[in-house]
């Protein structure tokens, strides 16, 4: 069309730009076609979303440009350049016709999806599409609305740490209490080793001391068989001169006596 009749180089670049967006636009929805994830849909329809409104602003400033141009121009030149503009505008509103029908249907894709899992967290291209249509105070209300969410979700957090401080706090008291036992174990084993370690000894004395009056019982137990054994055989052989007289084992004084007599009377 710019070929039918001429413009200005300022128009023809706001043209060129325009028609740009219209060939993006046209491969943008051709590509969303292809496209089965509702995520990636949604980011491709948001970016086609940011093409429209470029492409809505550059149709204002072509139209701007042509009402300067308006004198400037013969009258048949200003209205097929009028009629451009007006072609322009309804190409966008049929992408913006052709957006919201995909929005729709990704809507509907969206509740098929998280149906039957109960309320959930809309996802950020959500926000990111309604942002797009909504009034100031409405964006302002959902700021503050999600100023509160994450206030809420800071003094939650706060909570958790509070509780994993009180939690670490009494595991740390009772890791001391368990290791203050442990200490006491380990005192009354030491003391349990060195009373075993002195009972052996103490053992081992007595042991020393039984086997040394054992000796000494059996060289009494000598002695004494020793002197029965004389016993019996000064009894038995009285006159065995190789037997010294023991004290107590001396004949009977009759003997003696007689003995003596006998001597005595012998002299005379």
């Amino acid at each position: 069309m710019a070929s039918d009749y001429p413009m200005s180089p300022e128009l023809e670049q706001i043209d060129g730009q325009i028609q740009d967006i219209f060939r993006a636009l046209q491969n943008g929805f051709q590509k969303l076609d292809k496209i089965r994830d509702p995520n990636r849909q949604a980011r491709e329809l948001e970016e086609l979303t940011g093409k429209m409104r470029e492409c809505k602003r550059l149709i204002k400033e072509f139209d701007g440009v042509l009402k300067d141009e308006e004198g400037k121009v013969p009258a048949d030149v200003h209205k097929q350049l009028n009629d451009k503009k007006q072609f322009m505008i309804k190409e966008l509103n049929s992408y913006v016709t052709l957006r919201k029908t995909y929005q729709s249907s990704l809507g509907n894709k969206r509740v098929e999806l998280f149906e039957g899992a109960g309320p959930s967290e809309p996802a950020p291209e959500d926000h990111a599409q309604l942002a797009s249509e909504m009034s100031n105070q409405e964006l302002v209300d959902a700021g503050r609305k999600k100023m509160d969410e994450t206030d809420q979700a800071i003094e939650r957090s706060k909570q958790v740490v509070e509780q994993t401080v009180e939690v670490g706090t009494q595991t740390a008291a009772n890791l001391k209490g368990q290791t203050e036992q442990m200490g006491r174990i380990v005192n009354e084993l030491d003391t349990i080793n060195f009373s075993i370690k002195k009972a052996s000894q103490m053992v081992k004395e007595i042991g020393r001391q039984v086997a040394t009056d054992k000796c000494i019982m059996g060289l009494l137990a000598l002695i004494v068989c020793g002197v029965i054994a004389i016993i019996i055989v000064k009894i038995v052989n009285p006159h065995n001169k190789s037997i010294r007289d023991i004290p107590g084992l001396a004949p009977p004084a009759q003997t003696n006596r007689r003995l003596l007599s006998t001597d005595l009377l012998g002299g005379f």
